[in-house]
């Protein structure tokens, strides 16, 4: 017998990013060709599938780990890493997604709608994608960024045309057997139905389906009985029909007070705020169990009495089948009426723009107090993932990241918010934030001299020499070339480049 589970917590994971490749070309006459590390290809995502052959989260339930995935590394010559395959989860049509805090997500309706919950990390860039006009050979590439990881709550909410509401034992199930293949189960005790049973019933050219709600009984808005927990599977529906017993042996309860106590539980039920309370809802009245002599006469005097509040009455037998034909087609005609009211075309709905202002950096730069240091920390899309994207075995790389934030305004940031050299910087707000001490960058753009992989702002060595320096630098190695032009023309000049005329060199003339 199959678990029915409407509720699961689901930790899913994007997958991670390919990193890119540093690599130069080489072939014969070609030790240098240039830069050819490939990207790396991009993670995949995990995405939520609506399948109406789905009826329940019971997969999840067992295995609530999903993670997408990883994308291939670059290589040389060109050649990019391949993207990581997306995991489609299929759920049942009707699914309401959450973060775990409460805050809806999507609510996924009709066949085949999907939804990205945790998108995969990008590809990390190869050299041959960073080399530009002012670093022609990157020695280092960017990583893959992470995917994204998250825990959602995945909630069903059974999108039925017609729902079945009333007391435990009121033929509820029956009644779904007797006008549909569904097959629940069925017993004279309470409480038999513990889970919603569907039905798809057809009624001439109209095809829909019918839900039935565990007993719901007076006290259920304060957790008795079983029905308020399963009323948001019908939430949705297009008509309530209220199923009243009228043959119960119970002498405190007769039909018109069971409806009494049925309308003011679903008056106490929160809904969404997108949706018609229930207590409001389209609702017809169906006396069953009239295929008994008190059932009947119970029916024809109430019967009367509900038509006077405005509900059409029914009287059927769902052991008989007496009435059910009359049910099915009305219950039609309210399915029919909805859906045509949904269908209608609405007024346009206006599309808002909403640009980013011009002043907007991308992030922002918070001075906090912490241990009695001062943290200067930066908070934003592009730094945090540039800072993933980094390598921080790779000087050249730190270096290629000091560039990027410059560029980004992040120093000059910095400067308004009252950082010095040397202060404590922290990008990003999680626990995985990189921490360094702040060196203010001199210059922005033009690669460090240095060999491959290093930086000389990183390790120090060096500083950028102004101007004026690299004149005077210059004039001193033009001086120092024409001293050694001079000194080797006075040696040739004194004869000691002569070979002795015993000593004739093969292929001269024997004058040296």
């Amino acid at each position: 017998m199959s678990q029915f589970v409407d509720r699961v917590v689901l930790h899913v994971t994007g997958g991670d990013g390919g990193n890119g490749c540093a690599s130069v070309h080489s072939e014969k006459f070609k030790p240098l060709g240039g830069p050819d590390g490939g990207d790396g290809g991009h993670g995949g995502d995990v995405v939520l599938v609506v399948d109406d052959q789905v009826t329940t989260l019971l997969e999840y339930h067992r295995s609530p780990h999903r993670e997408a995935v990883k994308g291939g590394v670059g290589k040389g010559g060109h050649k990019s890493g391949a993207d990581g395959a997306d995991v489609e989860l299929r759920v049942p049509d009707g699914t309401v997604v959450s973060t775990s805090s409460g805050e809806v997500l999507t609510d996924l309706l009709g066949h085949g709608t999907r939804f990205v919950v945790a998108a995969g990390g990008r590809g990390g860039l190869g050299n041959a994608s960073l080399a530009s006009a002012r670093r022609k050979a990157p020695g280092f590439a960017l990583l893959g960024e992470p995917g994204e990881s998250r825990d959602i709550v995945l909630e069903l909410k059974t999108v039925a045309d017609v729902a079945l509401v009333g007391y435990p034992s009121a033929g509820k199930s029956s009644l779904v057997a007797a006008m549909s293949a569904a097959r629940p189960k069925i017993a004279d005790y309470p409480f038999t139905t513990l889970t919603p049973n569907l039905g798809v019933i057809e009624a001439g050219d109209v095809r829909y389906t019918m839900a039935d709600v565990p007993g719901l009984i007076e006290g259920a808005s304060e957790g008795r009985g079983l029905g308020l927990e399963f009323l948001r599977h019908v939430e949705r529906c297009s008509v309530l029909a209220h199923v009243l017993d009228t043959a119960t042996l119970e002498p405190d309860r007769d039909p018109v007070r069971d409806l009494d106590v049925i309308l003011t539980e679903l008056g106490r039920y929160q809904a969404d705020a997108e949706t018609i309370p229930l207590s409001e809802r389209p609702a017809v009245v169906v006396l069953n169990k009239i295929d008994t002599t008190d059932g009947r006469d119970m029916a024809e005097y109430v019967a009367p009495q509900l038509r006077e509040r405005g509900y059409e009455v029914f009287v059927v037998s769902a052991v008989s089948h007496e009435g059910l034909r009359e049910l099915s087609f009305a219950l039609a005609r309210y399915v029919r009426a909805d859906r045509e009211a949904r269908a209608r075309p609405s007024a346009p709905q206006r599309v808002v723009l909403r640009p980013v202002a011009t002043d907007d950096a991308g992030f922002r730069v918070t001075v906090e107090q912490f241990e009695g240091r001062t943290i200067y920390r930066v908070a934003g899309g592009r730094p945090e993932r540039w800072v993933r994207q980094t390598d921080f075995a790779n000087e050249e790389a730190i270096g290629y990241l000091a560039d990027r934030l410059a560029r980004a305004g992040v120093e000059d940031a910095l400067y308004k918010a009252g950082a010095l050299a040397g202060a404590e910087v922290v990008i990003g707000s999680s626990d995985d934030a990189v921490v360094f001490d702040w060196e203010p960058t001199v210059g922005v753009g033009a690669p460090v001299g240095g060999p491959r992989g290093t930086d000389l702002r990183v390790t120090g060595e060096a500083k950028r020499a102004s101007r004026a320096e690299r004149r005077l630098e210059h004039g001193r190695r033009m001086d120092a070339k024409i001293a050694a032009r001079t000194e080797l023309a006075a040696e040739r000049a004194s004869g000691r480049w002569t070979a002795p005329d015993d000593e004739v060199v093969e292929g001269t003339d024997g004058r040296g």
